[in-house]
């Protein structure tokens, strides 16, 4: 049996990689685990019986014990607590006047560590602030930037496609996208069709990338300038996936040409 699970810290921490020795865990389960300082808790992402992948960080801390019912009753205790924390924290950012938007809080298992997750265009001298609220809640205290796409993974939704937002079901980390994958795949440039609820461009746009930049590597592209059986012309049209292009022979006459498909 394998002696490594992933987790996620938290609700919103990272996912790291936990010894669990002697201990069979299922997928979703919660765990109460050893932290950089102290105890935390989380939930396990990729269970024991599956392969784990990737580079390691050693060395690796350890997870104490499934999470208890006394545990879960804890953990609900904590984050019941937390909207009384982010109110305090809001009032102490306008105080400060700082350009910051507040997203989430949440406590260590121990409580021996709040963390706060914002949003912010710039960077932010958030050292005072810092200071008041260990005072306040006798912790310690950690403020995390966080950007658009890491706050629609909090918040949660539902994309265009009807589905749960990939980010949410199983992302682990977020990979560039560009429009330039948007115009290899031949869709509308129209910003709101291809952006997400976090308003930046679609993680999915990534997903098929590779196979269409294989699958378009010996068509014409728009604009390009054809000899065809009916005369020279420009290409108007390219369709990837049928892999037919129109070329335009005439002003107003058309002819369509069939590519074969690649193989090997």
């Amino acid at each position: 049996m394998p002696d490594k699970v992933h987790v996620r810290i938290r609700e919103f921490g990272p996912i790291n990689c936990f010894k669990c020795s002697n201990l069979r865990l299922n997928g979703n389960e919660v765990v109460i685990l050893e932290a950089e300082r102290g105890v935390d808790y989380g939930r396990v992402i990729i269970d024991s019986s599956k392969h784990l992948g990737g580079k390691l960080e050693v060395p690796l801390r350890k997870i104490i014990r499934i999470a208890t019912k006394s545990d879960l009753e804890h953990i609900k205790k904590n984050n019941a607590a937390i909207k009384g924390v982010i109110d305090t924290c809001l009032k102490k950012i306008e105080e400060h006047k700082l350009a910051m938007k507040l997203i989430e809080a949440e406590h260590s298992f121990d409580k021996g560590k709040l963390i706060f997750y914002f949003t912010s265009e710039g960077r932010v001298d958030f050292r005072e602030l810092v200071k008041d609220l260990a005072k306040l809640f006798k912790t310690r205290i950690e403020l995390r930037q966080i950007g658009v796409r890491d706050e629609a993974k909090m918040f949660g939704g539902y994309g265009c496609c009807g589905r749960e937002l990939c980010c949410v079901r199983f992302l682990r980390e977020f990979e560039p996208v560009s429009i330039k994958m948007a115009k290899e795949q031949h869709l509308p440039l129209n910003p709101p069709k291809i952006s997400g609820l976090c308003g930046r461009l679609m993680c999915c746009l990534s997903y098929e990338h590779h196979t269409y930049r294989e699958i378009t590597k010996d068509l014409p592209r728009e604009g390009e300038r054809l000899n065809t059986p009916e005369g020279r012309g420009k290409v108007i049209s390219v369709n990837p996936l049928t892999r037919k292009v129109i070329v335009e022979v005439e002003k107003g006459r058309c002819v369509e040409l069939k590519y074969g498909c690649r193989h090997g």
